[in-house]
């Protein structure tokens, strides 16, 4: 039996992007680069809380609670981030 915590490990985050085949392979062959897949769903969760309503400040606050390691200024910056 898989547990819940095991099962979530091998979700794909980039289910949106990518088919879960292209993602286990990526990740199997060390192509995944984890810190930016961490970084894109902080914007995702981002984007999501301030579509609720949710002023910046506090959805910062709640991705805090998610990412505790991370400082406020770093999740700023991880959300306001300009793509190229």
């Amino acid at each position: 039996m898989i547990s819940p915590i095991q099962n979530n490990a091998n979700d794909n985050p980039l289910a949106d992007l990518i088919s879960d085949d292209i993602y286990d392979l990526l990740s199997s062959k060390g192509l995944i680069n984890e810190k930016s897949v961490r970084d894109y769903i902080i914007r995702q969760k981002f984007k999501q809380l301030r579509t609720n309503k949710i002023t910046a400040s506090e959805a910062i606050d709640a991705l805090r609670e998610e990412y505790p390691y991370l400082q406020f200024d770093t999740i700023r910056k991880i959300v306001y981030q300009i793509h190229k």
